[in-house]
């Protein structure tokens, strides 16, 4: 007959229950510490309330021969065990997502291997003897690697002939001068744009596509601003929406420009956004005006370095985001409420149609708003002012406390449509310094303005719809970047 268990042994099932607790907690606390995301007092109060809760439950489940007590801990145990495990892995899941998106160095622009429609050619090695088409001046980089890829690939030199201007190139592939033609992806919708090019995409097929990587170059620049933008408190960075046919983050137009000057003392942010034909001198055109949206191709350090000439400032972080991968973020947030100061039907898709005043957008929707031109006036100059609209309010959302339930649906979202050349550490500071901090931002909004033009842009072999840069609201939003950096509250209003 068995007798009833020694004072020993009805320890040991607390004392396992216990073990495994501190080593989850340890794990949990570790990984609080690692992410750097949580200010030390808050690690510390977190770290207390957790031991006192091991304490507590080593105290229950301390004598197997105590039944309720130890029950009760049990099952209190099982379930601080289960949430302790949760809170790992969503941890870990940010730290990756945060680690993924951040300190991107490298642009990638994908090179296209085209050859006419009815061509007998279905892959680059079919095409191994045809002349080769290229660019003489335009993108001549990446061009010039695209056929070292090519020549590794065919294990032989390739026949050249190059074009001066994208239109020159492609009839030459009509013209049959040349076989094969090499040329960046991001200008066929610039081709498709110009008349006689408008059915391009339909004459000409695609064998391949190659990708061509690049070190993004931080480069010193002298600026007028004042030098406390310089200060760890203010943060000047691009903005940069894309929309590509995939979740791909590649070189192509950026349809969104918006520099954000934020000042993380005084919580205030302000997005100036400049329209995607501004005609602008691009860094790299030697004082040749191009559209602005037409920077994206060659990098998106070209696009910074333009907007820097322009509104003379040092420009070199940037958040980029694909704006067709964006609506998954909006959806996980469960919609964003914005106000619209007309009534419209969206030309792009007439499926969505938005009133006078607020309107609950899920993604799709909120898609649709943020791309809508044609149906205002104002054209692009209101299509910028939704993007931002749509842009702030997914911000905000983002800092409600409705965020924590669908968490793990945003991180996915994030994966999926942005990248960044801020560090993981920095962005881990300005996070505990929100959560340290708390309170709401001031964010504020502001679009240049220009008139409506026709000229020939560097990227173009023909002219093309540009708007020339009104100067007066270029130097008016030179003013309020200013006014952020000195810690002065901005309110348009007055």
């Amino acid at each position: 007959m068995r007798g009833r268990p020694t004072g020993r042994k009805a320890h040991i099932p607390g004392l396992i229950i216990t073990i495994v607790l501190l080593l989850i907690a340890v794990e949990f606390i570790g990984l609080l510490v690692v992410t750097k995301l949580v200010p030390v007092y808050l690690i510390f109060a977190v770290g207390i309330a957790i031991l006192t809760c091991v304490l507590l439950i080593c105290l229950l489940t301390g004598d197997f021969r105590k039944k309720v007590r130890f029950v009760i801990g049990i099952v209190l145990g099982i379930l601080f065990i289960v949430l302790l495990v949760v809170g790992n892995l969503f941890v870990l899941h940010t730290y990756n997502t945060l680690t993924k998106i951040s300190g991107v160095n490298t642009k990638t622009s994908q090179i296209g291997i085209y050859v006419l429609k009815n061509d007998a050619a279905q892959t680059i090695e079919d095409a191994k003897d045809y002349t080769f088409g290229t660019l003489s001046s335009l993108d001549k980089k990446n061009t010039q690697e695209a056929v070292k890829q090519i020549q590794t690939l065919l294990g032989q030199p390739v026949k050249q002939q190059s074009a001066d201007g994208v239109t020159k190139l492609v009839d030459s592939l009509m013209d049959g001068s040349c076989g094969v033609i090499i040329l960046n992806h991001a200008y066929l919708p610039i081709l498709s744009e110009m008349e006689g090019y408008t059915d391009i995409e339909n004459k000409i097929r695609e064998l391949d596509i190659l990708d061509v990587n690049t070190v993004i170059e931080e480069q010193t620049k002298d600026t007028n601003v004042s030098q406390k933008q310089d200060a760890k408190n203010i943060i000047c960075l691009y903005i940069s929406g894309i929309d590509t046919r995939g979740s791909e983050i590649i070189n192509t137009r950026s349809d969104v420009n918006i520099i954000a000057t934020i000042n993380t003392d005084t919580k205030q942010m302000l997005l100036v956004s400049t329209p995607r034909d501004y005609f602008v001198p691009l860094s790299i055109s030697n004082g040749v005006p191009d559209k602005l949206t037409h920077a994206g191709i060659y990098g998106i350090d070209v696009s910074m370095d333009t907007l820097g000439m322009l509104y003379d400032i040092s420009l070199d972080k940037y958040f980029r985001v694909n704006f067709a991968g964006f609506i998954k973020i909006i959806d996980a947030l469960g919609g964003i409420d914005i106000d619209s100061d007309a009534a419209f039907t969206a030309s792009t898709d007439q499926e969505y149609s938005f009133t006078k005043g607020m309107n609950h957008m899920n993604g799709a929707a909120a898609l649709a708003y943020s791309r809508e031109r044609y149906a205002f006036q104002e054209g692009d100059r209101a299509r910028g002012r939704h993007q931002m609209q749509v842009i702030s309010a997914v911000i905000q959302q983002a800092m409600s406390s409705e965020m924590l339930s669908h968490y793990t649906e945003v991180l996915n979202g994030i994966e999926d449509c942005f990248d960044t050349n801020f560090s993981y550490d920095r962005m881990a500071e300005l996070v505990r310094q929100q959560l340290e901090d708390g309170g709401s931002w001031n964010i504020v909004s502001y679009s240049v303005d220009g008139t409506g033009d026709t000229r020939q842009p560097y990227s173009m072999s023909a002219n093309a719809y540009v708007m020339i840069p009104d100067q007066t609201t270029v130097d008016e939003a030179k003013a309020l970047m200013q006014q952020v950096v000195d810690g002065e509250v901005i309110d348009l209003n007055k």
